[in-house]
C-alpha cells in the first residue's frame, strides 16, 4: 500500500528506541510511508511527526498513575481524536500497556487494524489481561521466544520478531576512561537511576548516598552518570546534592552504553537498561523503588522470581536485585565493596552474562517487525509462523 499512513504510539524512552528502529526499517522496505503519533526524539529523527512527547507520559507505579490520571486521560483523548480525524491505515502500539490498550480498543471500534509491539509481561503478573489484549489488538509482535506460545494458546495472531537490542548493543571504540582522564588503576562506577522523573526522585538519593559511602571507604573510585533523554542535571540536584563527589555527568545518545561497556560495576535501575548491560557483560547491582502503595499491590500480583530483565531472560539470578527498603545505601555500599575487593567475582559475572546474548538469538529484529507492519498494511492481518527459538 504505497503512501500509507501509520500511527505509532510509544510512551517511554525504550519504546521510542524500538519504534524508531521499526520505522527506519519500514522506510527502507517501502519508501513513501507516513508516520505520525506519540514518541520521542528517536522517532522524530526517524521521520515521525509526534503529537505527544514521551516526556509527558513518564509515570510509573499505581499511586503515581492515580495522581496523574486526569492528565493522562487528556493525552489519551488527544490520540483518540487523531485516529478519528486521520483514519490511518494501521495503528502500531509500542509497549506502554494500559494507555495503549485503551487506544487499541478505540482504534478497532473505528475499523483501524492494530499491531501491538512488545508483549506486556503477562507471564509475570496479571495473566488475565490476555483476554483484554485479545479484544484490543489484531496481532502481537513479541521480543522473547517464550512469549509466542502464550498468545497462540489464546488464538491471538503473534509473530516472534526477536529483540532489536541484539543488533544495537555492542561495545564501541570510545575509551571512556581516557575521556574522563582517569589514572591507571582508578575504578569506574556507573550510576543509572532511570529515565522517568519518578525514578530519579526515588533512586538518585539512594545512589548518591551509596556513592558517598563508597568514596569514604575507597579513594580510587570515579562515578559517572549517563543522563537519559529528558533527564537533566537540575533534576538530579533537586533529588539529592552531588557536590563533593568525584562524579561526571554525560549527555547524548549512546552514552549509557559507553558507561556500561567501560565501568567496573553498575548500580542500575531495573528496566530495559539491565538487558543492554547484560548484552555488554557489565557486572551490575539492580535496584528499584516504587511508592509503597504500588509495591503493596504489585508484590501480591507478580508471579516470577526475578524483576530484572537480564535475570528473566537468563531464567536465573545472574545479578543481584535490591527492591524497596533493600535498595538502601548501606546495603548497596557493602555489596559493591565486596565485589570491588574481589575482582575475580566481577570476572565470573561477566562470563555468566554471555548467556543473555545466547538466549536472545541472532539480530535482524527491526527488519522482521517492519515486515510484519507491511503485512498488516497489505492484508489487515498477521499470519502465524512456526516457533523459532532463534529467528
Amino acid at each position: 500500500m504505497p503512501g500509507a499512513h501509520i500511527v505509532v504510539c510509544a510512551g517511554e524512552t525504550s519504546g521510542d528506541n524500538l519504534a524508531a528502529g521499526m520505522i527506519r526499517a519500514a522506510h527502507a522496505l517501502r519508501p513513501g510511508l507516513t508516520f505520525t503519533g506519540m514518541g520521542g526524539e528517536q522517532m522524530r529523527a526517524a521521520g515521525t511527526e509526534t503529537l505527544i512527547d514521551v516526556s509527558e507520559l513518564a509515570v510509573m507505579g499505581l499511586w503515581e498513575v492515580i495522581i496523574q490520571y486526569p492528565r493522562l486521560r487528556g493525552l489519551l483523548r488527544r490520540m483518540q481524536r487523531h485516529l478519528e480525524t486521520t483514519r490511518p491505515d494501521l495503528l502500531v502500539l509500542v509497549d506502554y500497556v494500559e494507555f495503549n490498550l485503551r487506544l487499541g480498543a478505540h482504534a478497532r471500534s473505528l475499523g483501524i487494524p492494530v499491531l501491538f509491539y512488545v508483549s506486556p509481561q503477562i507471564w509475570a503478573w496479571r495473566q488475565q489481561r490476555i483476554h483484554r489484549i485479545k479484544r484490543s489488538v489484531d496481532a502481537m509482535a513479541v521480543l522473547f521466544p517464550f512469549e509466542q506460545a502464550i498468545y497462540e494458546e489464546h488464538g491471538i495472531p503473534v509473530r516472534y520478531v526477536g529483540n532489536p537490542l541484539v543488533d544495537q548493543v555492542a561495545a564501541g571504540d570510545r575509551d571512556l576512561r581516557a575521556e574522563l582522564g582517569l589514572a591507571p588503576g582508578q575504578r569506574l562506577i556507573g550510576l543509572l537511576p532511570g529515565s522517568r522523573s519518578g525514578e530519579i526522585r526515588r533512586h538518585w538519593p539512594v545512589l548518591a548516598e551509596t556513592a558517598r559511602c563508597l568514596q569514604a571507604h575507597r579513594q580510587d573510585l570515579h562515578f559517572v552518570v549517563p543522563l537519559a533523554s529528558g533527564v537533566n542535571a537540575q533534576m538530579l540536584d533537586d533529588a539529592a546534592p552531588r557536590d563533593g563527589l568525584p562524579l561526571t555527568l554525560l549527555t547524548g545518545s549512546g552514552r549509557a552504553r559507553d558507561v556500561m561497556a567501560c565501568s567496573d560495576l553498575l548500580l542500575i535501575s531495573s528496566g530495559t537498561a539491565t538487558l543492554e548491560a547484560g548484552l555488554l557483560q557489565a557486572p551490575m547491582i539492580v535496584i528499584y523503588r516504587v511508592a509503597p502503595l504500588s509495591y503493596a499491590v504489585f508484590s501480591r500480583l507478580v508471579r516470577v522470581p526475578h524483576i530484572a530483565l537480564v535475570n528473566i531472560v537468563a531464567g536465573k539470578r545472574l545479578v543481584p536485585e535490591r527492591l524497596q527498603g533493600a535498595a538502601n545505601p548501606k546495603a548497596l555500599c557493602a555489596e559493591a565493596l565486596n565485589w570491588l575487593d574481589h575482582p575475580e567475582e566481577l570476572d565470573r559475572i561477566r562470563e555468566s552474562l554471555k548467556q543473555v546474548r545466547e538466549q536472545l538469538g541472532s539480530g535482524g529484529a527491526d527488519q522482521r517487525i517492519a515486515a510484519a507492519v507491511l503485512e498488516m498494511l497489505d492484508s489487515g492481518r498477521l499470519t502465524t509462523e512456526p516457533h523459532a527459538a532463534h529467528p
